[in-house]
């Protein structure tokens, strides 16, 4: 699965044991109703976020994960967690109507030897 959205927050490394470590990320997906998914990335999965920043568009592969629990007095309990195991840029394309800029090579040079006397035959 994947979500898509801007990067909210990106937690600090948390190191749950001697053996476990995780990272938080929250991403706001951009829809009519924006939602505001944290996504787990642990072990060694940490370090992908490190070349991110708040605020970029991404892509975020992710797999669900859901537990049962048992409390001391019998009662059992349900969890769900979304571990992220990949994540990419999306590349925001430039706004519409804005023309990319020309390079000096092929811009025009303006006339030198222009004379408003001299009449043309073009009918505008």
């Amino acid at each position: 699965m994947e979500i898509t959205g801007r990067i909210k927050v990106i937690g600090d490394v948390q190191q749950i044991s001697g053996t476990f470590k995780k990272r938080e990320m929250v991403v706001t997906t951009e829809e009519q109703y924006p939602q505001h998914i944290m996504i787990e990335f642990i072990q060694d999965k940490t370090e992908l976020i490190n070349q991110y920043n708040v605020g970029e568009l991404v892509k975020v592969s992710i797999n669900l994960r859901g537990r049962e629990w048992t409390s001391p007095q019998g009662e059992v309990k349900y969890f769900n967690s979304i571990h992220g195991w990949r994540i990419e840029r999306i590349q925001t394309e430039a706004p519409a109507g804005q023309m990319p800029p020309v390079p000096p090579t092929e811009a025009f040079e303006p006339a030198t030897n222009f004379n408003e006397e001299e009449h043309d035959d073009l009918p505008f």
